[in-house]
């Protein structure tokens, strides 16, 4: 199938095809004329890297881990580097709480006319 046929099928972009061809996740075969063929697999493939980047991990991750995934073989490393991903998410959205937090406590400190701010009340707004 052509790339613009993947990219249907999957929903993913045609950039982000070849994007994922340049980091080593796709390979593609050409015709003659230059154009990329891929196997009916890929799709699968596709869905699968999919899949990673949306647990956040990185282009580079997905490279190293897509060959135990695929094979369905769960190394040490393999497990080892998921659970440091799984770390690294913990740890972002552990900082993003407390940033929330923070704001939180900015929104509730400027709630009120006592808080020192100017304080303009809310008003009924027409639509």
């Amino acid at each position: 199938m052509r790339i613009g046929d993947l990219a249907a099928r999957t929903g993913v972009s045609v950039r982000a095809l070849r994007y994922y061809e340049e980091q080593g996740l796709l390979k593609a075969n050409r015709s003659g004329s230059g154009q990329r063929h891929y196997p009916e697999s890929v799709v699968d493939r596709v869905d699968l890297i999919q899949m990673l980047y949306a647990a956040g991990l990185s282009s580079r991750t997905i490279a190293e881990l897509l060959p135990c995934v695929e094979a369905k073989v769960s190394t040490p490393e393999s497990r080892a580097r998921l659970f440091a991903e799984r770390d690294r998410i913990d740890a972002q959205i552990a900082g993003l709480t407390r940033t929330r937090d923070r704001l939180d406590a900015v929104i509730a400190s400027t709630g009120s006319p006592a808080s020192g701010c100017t304080y303009i009340a809310d008003r009924d707004v027409a639509t």
